[in-house]
């Protein structure tokens, strides 16, 4: 599913126009990109838990020359679905 998609389908379930569909999507996605660096961590209950985790500097190889390089630590983003809705996926 594409967003387009996803904000008709949001749009249909919420009975709101897509517009009104799209600025949700994006209050939702402003508010996770804005929230999650410094809270590092949010928890929906249920649904969703989004983390920022660490990775550490390693060393790794161009399959092309087999050449070593190496790569510098960075920051990741970590999702786990909450029971209840991988229950609903998974039946």
């Amino acid at each position: 599913m594409t967003k387009t998609e996803f904000v008709a389908a949001l749009a249909r379930h919420g009975e709101m126009t897509k517009t009104e569909a799209e600025k949700l999507f994006q209050i939702f996605r402003n508010t996770l990109e804005t929230e999650l660096p410094a809270a590092g961590k949010i928890a929906l209950s249920g649904f969703l838990t989004i983390e920022v985790v660490d990775k550490p500097a390693r060393k790794a190889r161009n399959p092309a020359t087999g050449q070593e390089i190496e790569v510098p630590a960075r920051k990741s983003i970590k999702f786990k679905a909450g029971k209840e809705f991988a229950d609903k996926i998974n039946h």
